[in-house]
């Protein structure tokens, strides 16, 4: 099941996004040496659940929030999901959950940003039709990592 996400839920999407980050960034920002950061991520979803020009939505397996999504401003800005919950369709279907989102508000191309580094992230997005549009950009976050940006057409809704 998918829901609009709650303004009290901040903890829990800090939650989806550490442990699917640290998951599959290790590579990039290796633990033991850029710990996740918590400090500004969690006021960062408060900020995201207060902004009406975000739309932020959890997955929920039986009852429990396992993935989430946010959009806005043409923008698939997050997709997050539990490492125990990879593989099992969550992340599809957050996916094209946005993707509909975003065609209801009215965009004609969505867009996102992903690790150049994130190989998994890439070969799911572009199994769905995002391109690399050559844009780029440097992650705030040491080692500071590269972002490379996506673009993908949007079925009117």
């Amino acid at each position: 099941m998918i829901r609009r996400a709650r303004p009290d839920e901040a903890e829990a999407l800090l939650r989806i996004q550490r442990e699917a980050a640290v998951a599959a960034f290790a590579h990039v920002f290796p633990p033991e040496r850029f710990p996740f950061p918590d400090d500004v991520v969690g006021p960062n979803w408060q900020r995201v659940l207060a902004n009406p020009r975000v739309e932020v939505y959890i997955a929920e397996v039986d009852g429990e929030p396992v993935g989430s999504v946010s959009v806005g401003s043409g923008f698939l800005r997050t997709l997050y999901v539990l490492p125990s919950h990879q593989g099992a369709g969550v992340g599809s279907a957050l996916h094209d959950h946005a993707l509909e989102r975003l065609a209801a508000l009215g965009e004609r191309e969505a867009k996102l940003w992903t690790l150049e580094e994130n190989h998994g992230a890439r070969e799911f997005y572009e199994r769905r039709g995002w391109t690399l549009n050559g844009e780029t950009r440097v992650v705030e976050f040491p080692p500071h990592p590269l972002d490379v940006g996506y673009s993908r057409a949007l079925a009117p809704a």
